[in-house]
């Protein structure tokens, strides 16, 4: 048991790390963020049903998840050469167009959510 407290607060420790890292980076992922509190408030101010409104914040979460792949697979490209490559342009590519296609999930979530209002 005492193992797995320690690893726990290990993971844990990293991921915070992995967070503050990105957050103080990352202009796209604060961004993200800042969108998301907005998205929050509005979804449980707004006569929205119960489960659109988690629909909406669970969404946005993983709109944060997405630019955090991207943030990595961004700086493990880098890493790794500072070459021009075109495979290297079109992981980075891939990765952006991962954040774009969860923010249009989101997009629509709320589209369907307003719907339902009028």
């Amino acid at each position: 048991m005492i193992n797995f407290v320690d690893r726990l607060k290990d993971r844990t420790r990293w991921s915070w790390q992995g967070l503050t890292a990105t957050w103080h980076a990352e202009y796209s992922f604060r961004a993200w963020v800042w969108a998301n509190l907005i998205s929050a408030v509005l979804a449980f101010l707004l006569p929205l049903g119960d489960g659109v409104r988690a629909v909406i914040v669970v969404l946005g979460i993983l709109v944060l998840v997405a630019e955090l792949f991207n943030t990595a697979i961004e700086r493990a490209v880098d890493h790794t050469s500072t070459a021009r490559s075109t495979l290297a342009g079109q992981a980075k590519d891939a990765a952006s167009a991962a954040v774009a296609l969860t923010a249009v999930a989101a997009g629509i979530a709320w589209a369907v959510g307003l719907w339902g209002l009028f």
